[in-house]
């Protein structure tokens, strides 16, 4: 049995011990988080065809139209360029994305203004061509980018949104698809 004077001269092994689990337990947290997963080729699952939104309702750049498919909120989005999963009609281009979290399934809106991102996500793109609107999940302060396929860029998710399938009818937009949301949210 040790004595107290043993004891006593060993007490600082406590402070550096818990203090070293601490900071192990922060740097395997950073390194979660920070990991996220880069969306390929869509993956679409087959669902009823149903309209969307007409052409000319989506007058600008940025314009957005929510919507309810295959039972998961959505958002259509008039982007200014080109992603793997969008539409392109007229030199215009159109992607849609569910706006359920990847996280834990909070509801994601459109973030026009990067102040509004830095301050209320702690999210500020440092490259000047990504100064453009993200979706922000306000429940845990992730942030997608949808010009880069609604991959996750910052906060605990780390999937991307799934994209839904959108196809052009005359001068209307029709989901036709969605990719399956992950196996841990709604």
């Amino acid at each position: 049995m040790p004595t107290r004077r043993a004891l006593l001269e060993r007490w600082w092994l406590l402070p550096v011990g818990l203090t070293g689990a601490a900071f192990a337990g922060l740097g395997l947290y950073a390194a979660r988080v920070s990991r996220k997963s880069v969306p390929g080729q869509p993956r679409y699952t087959a669902a009823p065809a149903q309209r969307v939104a007409a052409l000319a309702a989506l007058k600008a750049e940025w314009s957005e139209t929510p919507f309810t498919y295959a039972a998961r909120p959505c958002t259509l989005l008039r982007l200014p360029a080109a992603t793997i999963g969008s539409v392109q009609v007229n030199g215009r281009h159109y992607a849609a994305y569910s706006r359920v979290c990847t996280h834990l399934g909070c509801t994601v809106n459109l973030v026009r203004d990067t102040e509004v991102l830095a301050f209320s996500f702690n999210y500020r793109p440092t490259d000047p061509a990504r100064q453009h609107p993200y979706l922000g999940c306000p429940c845990h302060y992730s942030v997608f980018d949808p010009q880069q396929d609604g991959e996750a860029v910052f906060g605990k998710a780390h999937l991307p949104l799934p994209r839904v399938r959108l196809e052009v009818r005359g001068t209307e937009l029709w989901a036709t698809g969605i990719e399956p949301a992950p196996a841990n949210v709604g």
